[in-house]
């Protein structure tokens, strides 16, 4: 696929539903040189210069997100008016399908920020405030998906995008990068299975997964490529099963590199957390008892919360391991990139320990991820756990490998794999 930005008829419309889907649609946009030559824009493969004033970066509490500010039509804590001096970039439209979480809801916003100074229109639709929201984002959106030309998302498994999907007439659909569920999209389509999420798969499908079998089945035909549409994924994660038509294009976090950095290291490590506690895979007490271990083996000072990492058990790691719990304002390949950052990242089976080596090449900092053991997992883990994150962490580049810790091990005992 070569998108051809700017010319008539050739709008794109894209949806996020979390900061890393709204970073890498700007990771895409870079790639593509999605901007008009009337702009002054850079021809295809040229770096954006690095942008002066104020940049967002990470504070130690939660931010507090939008709350109802941000109408329709505009970012929020904004007119929706572009900065001086700014030229507006033909052919995108980022939309925000924001989700009612604090946490992300702030670093959506930080990230909104960040797309509108780079010159693209952001439409932030409050998409789950209350019973009619959705009836009047769909229908809000329906006039737009019927004339966009290309439509890119970041959670082909959102409910609310395959519904979008069944409106659009686009000829071109573009899945950009949302980490491991990217990989587990590609694997299912090449397989013809349906669209569920990995730490979903094995379970019973629900009533309302029965209710809504028809929208996924029908969004899983249109991201199926045919003569009438093209399927393009940009993605960092490595994909071994690619579907028949699909074209996948690398992302390297070129636009990153290019808009921050290089960083201040800082000595000792740096710890990211993970969710795996709060989507039911791995038990707390003993997530608790491995990042413990963990930060004592390798001198970890800072822990770096995921958004979705609930409060106590946060307010229960500081205060049982010492570490300092930082909440970021912007996703961790941007924070790493900004700096200061450890130079040593200590991560469990996840996203950034395939997308913080490309973010932070040509730097000093060190990427190490900790395997999961399997005596980790609740009973009520999917089937597929334990294979699905060995997985994550077997095909990470430019990382290297750590056993599973556990109470037993002591600064002594760390075990490099």
């Amino acid at each position: 696929m070569s998108p051809r930005a700017g010319s008539a008829g050739q709008h794109t419309l894209a949806f996020v539903e979390s900061p890393v889907q709204l970073l890498n649609v700007l990771e895409w946009a870079h790639a593509h040189a999605l901007r008009t030559k009337e702009s002054g824009a850079p021809e295809r493969g040229a770096a954006i210069p690095a942008q002066g004033g104020p940049r967002p970066g990470a504070g130690r509490t939660s931010a507090n997100g939008p709350g109802s500010a941000g109408a329709q039509g505009t970012a929020p804590g904004g007119s929706g008016a572009r900065p001086p001096g700014r030229t507006a970039r033909a052919g995108l439209t980022l939309v925000v399908l924001s989700p009612t979480d604090p946490m992300t809801r702030g670093q959506l916003r930080r990230m909104a920020e960040l797309a509108r100074d780079e010159g693209y229109e952001v439409r932030w639709e409050e998409a789950r405030g209350g019973t009619t929201a959705p009836f009047r984002t769909v229908g809000g959106l329906a006039p737009l998906l019927r004339r966009a030309h290309r439509v890119v998302m970041g959670d082909p498994f959102s409910r609310y995008v395959q519904l979008l999907l069944t409106i659009t007439r686009a000829r071109e659909l573009v899945v950009v990068d949302d980490g491991t569920a990217t990989m587990e999209f590609v694997a299912q389509l090449a397989r013809g299975e349906r669209l569920v999420r990995w730490h979903r798969k094995g379970g019973r499908p629900g009533a309302r997964d029965l209710l809504f079998a028809p929208v996924s089945a029908s969004a899983r035909r249109r991201l199926t490529p045919s003569t009438q549409r093209a399927v393009e994924v940009f993605s960092s994660m490595p994909i071994d099963e690619t579907p028949a038509g699909v074209t996948v294009t690398a992302n390297d976090f070129a636009w990153t590199r290019a808009r921050f950095g290089p960083p201040r290291l800082t000595k000792g490590a740096d710890l990211v957390g993970t969710s795996l506690v709060e989507t039911g895979v791995v038990d707390g007490e003993r997530y608790l008892e491995a990042v413990r271990a963990l930060a004592a083996a390798h001198g970890a000072r800072r822990y770096f919360a995921h958004r979705r990492e609930s409060t106590e058990k946060l307010h229960q790691l500081a205060t049982e391991t010492g570490l300092e719990v930082v909440r970021p304002e912007l996703p961790l390949e941007l924070i790493a990139r900004r700096g200061p950052i450890g130079r040593t990242i200590l991560s469990f089976p996840s996203t950034v320990v395939h997308t913080l080596p490309l973010a932070l090449v040509g730097t000093e900092v060190r990427v190490a991820v900790c395997d999961i053991d399997p005596a980790w997992l609740t009973h009520g883990a999917s089937p597929r756990a334990q294979g699905f994150l060995s997985g994550v962490t077997g095909t990470a580049r430019d990382v290297d490998r750590l056993s599973a810790m556990g109470p037993a091990d002591s600064p002594r005992s760390a075990r490099w794999a």
